[in-house]
């Protein structure tokens, strides 16, 4: 690496993980490097180690920054003293690297090389986190960003980033530019609303950093589409459209609409697609339609039991997860789930269990939980209970089955409940669109 920070922009599934080991460990053997901190969202701050030890060909120590803040200071200090020659490497997530105590032992360490992964959890310039890394990346030797969608919404957000990464680029001043790559305008000129000179821009991007796309890197299989349509009737249908139209007469009628209330009312919505009310008084979800469980069972039936395939489900909420655990239980089908409460220690042995024990054959997954950063090869075929509104969690989670290591073609099969949100929410992912960001102009389509 002859400059001080580089990107691998790799797209999902084409190796950036096992590059930016291999960079490491050269960088290491070449005697560049002694001590490397790398920063993950939480949940893939499990997987690094695992990787790191499958992969590396160098002795390493390796501690996972997890827990309260006395944990991860002591599991710091003990990479810091590990007593034998080895490349020292602690991972931490983005959310603490900037908390009171964890920042300060960040910068007392000095690590010589720090890895961004994901490195589009840092774009908005002013968050903490943004922050901090900028801070520990200047005192830093090297630094790496690791990221297949590094602009997700706006070209904007590859500022803050290579902020991190080499200041040089694109300065150090967020004004500076987007006043000279952003067309303002809107109330009072505060809104982006378009862009110039973005072949600049570009060029300057890919001055030190190297993209890599799957139709380049890989022959990897083919990818299928399924819908399975789901239809509404009778009683569940009534409920549904009542709550439609409440919905619809409390935007109407209940002053400025903003993102938050709108996608509110579809959450609702689309909870009731899944098969629960979730009552205001924080009680027990009410199941009031199973369609989507039926037609699970009829996948697990065919699939799972019937070809002895292994498969992934995801979904969205929680109650959806109790339910359709109990049905892997019905079933007696051994399955691996990951949810919010799992701990973050525990992830990584339940993504290997999947992967290598032939008995466990249903992963289930919360798509914001685990839709980033594992991998889960062992199956080709996966199954959306529920999505969320954002285009890159969804575009993630595709990956999860579709990247290296992968030799079946991939089928995914969408559960949608017919003449629902189901229906509209597929529409905007497919159009590459995130719902929070299209949904205040657009809001009485979807009632």
């Amino acid at each position: 690496m002859s400059n001080k920070g580089f990107g691998f922009l790799f797209e999902m599934g084409t190796g950036k993980t096992l590059t930016s080991i291999a960079t490491t460990g050269a960088m290491y053997q070449m005697g560049a490097i002694k001590t490397v901190l790398i920063v993950a969202p939480t949940s893939v701050c499990p997987v690094w180690p695992n990787d790191i030890r499958e992969y590396a060909d160098f002795r390493c120590r390796i501690g996972v920054l997890l827990g309260d803040k006395e944990k991860r200071l002591r599991e710091l200090d003990a990479v810091k003293t590990y007593p034998l020659k080895a490349l020292k490497i602690a991972v931490i997530n983005y959310e603490s690297i900037w908390r009171e105590g964890i920042f300060e032992a960040l910068m007392d360490w000095r690590p010589d090389m720090i890895i961004a992964d994901e490195s589009q959890r840092i774009k908005t310039h002013d968050a903490q986190q943004s922050k901090a890394m900028h801070q520990l990346g200047d005192v830093a030797k090297y630094k790496l960003i690791l990221s297949g969608t590094p602009i997700q919404n706006n070209a904007i957000d590859i500022f803050s980033q290579y902020r991190f990464l080499d200041p040089s680029v694109f300065g150090t001043s967020y004004y500076a530019f987007r006043g000279r790559y952003a067309v303002m305008g809107g109330f009072n000129r505060r809104q982006i609303v378009g862009y110039h000179d973005l072949d600049q821009l570009i060029k300057k991007e890919y001055s030190i950093a190297y993209r890599v796309t799957k139709e380049e890197a890989l022959d990897l299989p083919e990818q299928t589409f399924i819908t399975r349509n789901i239809p509404l009737q009778g009683k569940a249908k009534n409920l549904y459209n009542q709550i439609k139209r409440d919905s619809y007469a409390e935007l109407e009628n209940g002053g400025q609409v903003t993102a938050t209330t709108v996608l509110t009312k579809l959450l609702r919505l689309q909870q009731f697609t899944g098969g629960f009310i979730q009552p205001d008084d924080g009680e027990k979800p009410e199941w009031v339609f199973d369609g989507k469980l039926l037609a699970l069972e009829d996948i697990i039936d065919d699939y799972v039991i019937g070809e002895d395939k292994k498969l992934v489900v995801f979904c969205r909420f929680r109650p959806e997860i109790d339910i359709i655990q109990n049905l892997f239980q019905k079933k007696k089908v051994q399955y691996a789930s990951i949810y919010g409460d799992i701990k973050i220690s525990d992830r990584g042995p339940i993504v290997e269990d999947f992967q290598k024990n032939p008995k466990t054959k249903i992963f289930l997954a919360q798509i914001d939980t685990a839709g980033l950063g594992i991998t889960l090869t062992a199956a080709d075929t996966c199954v959306y209970y529920s999505k969320n509104f954002n285009y890159a969690a969804y575009s993630q989670s595709l990956a999860r089955i579709h990247r290296i290591g992968q030799k079946n073609t991939c089928t995914y099969i969408d559960l949608t409940v017919e003449g629902t949100v189901d229906v509209l929410i597929s529409k905007a992912l497919s159009r590459k669109e995130d719902l929070a960001k299209t949904i205040v102009d657009d809001w009485r389509q979807y009632f």
